[in-house]
């Protein structure tokens, strides 16, 4: 005999979140709606691969921010040791930064974390469905990057200097051309926290003190031209 819809065996949770009250109160909102089990709850990374291999769960919903192994190098390590739990990233970013790296661990839903307790639900079926669980802020960020034109870069020097990465030297080129942090951030497609980090980085290689320091470098060694005139 054929389960129907309402007789469906409810899919098998493991809850990953590092913040205590809300990884309690996923767990409780979870508990009041029909469709899923919660098994299981961790607080980093780490204890919610373990948990996906004593437990067998059919979703994790994994946050991304968490202590130890973040969510995407424990979505990495689930989907590559346990491929037969599917994971759900719940989470409060919705970045490039964040979304991309953890669709590329093998997420195969993403929702933040205003759902409500049904769309996450519904995300967690769909994904066991072979489906795409993404919230609707989620999909249309996806189409707005396959949208977007590859940025073209000027071409970097064949050797950076000081041991510059790639980014680094195109962060300083923007530096000089006078880009706020803001500015970069938008006009390489990541978030601020990152362009922050590219400087700090550079600013450590080259032993920078600031941005005028930074665009003085970056003329002199052939990064950049002064405007005309």
């Amino acid at each position: 005999m054929t389960q129907t819809e309402g007789e469906r065996k409810p899919a098998r949770v493991v809850v990953a979140d590092d913040q205590t009250v809300v990884r309690e109160g996923i767990v409780m909102l979870l508990g009041l709606l029909p469709g899923v089990e919660v098994v299981g709850a961790a607080g980093d990374g780490e204890e919610a691969v373990r948990l996906a291999g004593e437990l067998a769960p059919d979703v994790v919903l994994m946050d991304l921010r968490m202590p130890r192994c973040d969510g995407v190098e424990a979505t990495r390590r689930i989907r590559a040791r346990y491929p037969g739990t599917q994971v759900v990233v719940l989470t409060t970013y919705a970045d490039d930064d964040s979304l991309f790296p953890a669709l590329q661990a093998g997420a195969r839903g993403y929702l933040t974390k205003d759902a409500g307790g049904e769309e996450i639900v519904r995300a967690v079926h769909s994904v066991l469905s072979g489906d795409a669980g993404l919230s609707p802020s989620v999909q249309r960020r996806l189409l707005e990057r396959l949208a977007q034109p590859e940025p073209v870069p000027e071409p970097a020097p064949a050797q950076s200097p000081d041991g510059l990465t790639a980014r680094e030297t195109e962060v300083l080129a923007l530096i000089a051309a006078g880009l706020s942090n803001h500015e970069i951030a938008r006009e390489l497609h990541v978030s601020t926290a990152t362009v922050k980090t590219h400087i700090n980085n550079l600013f450590a290689k080259t032993g920078l003190k600031d941005r005028a320091q930074a665009v003085r470098y970056a003329y002199g060694k052939g990064l950049a031209r002064p405007p005309a005139g």
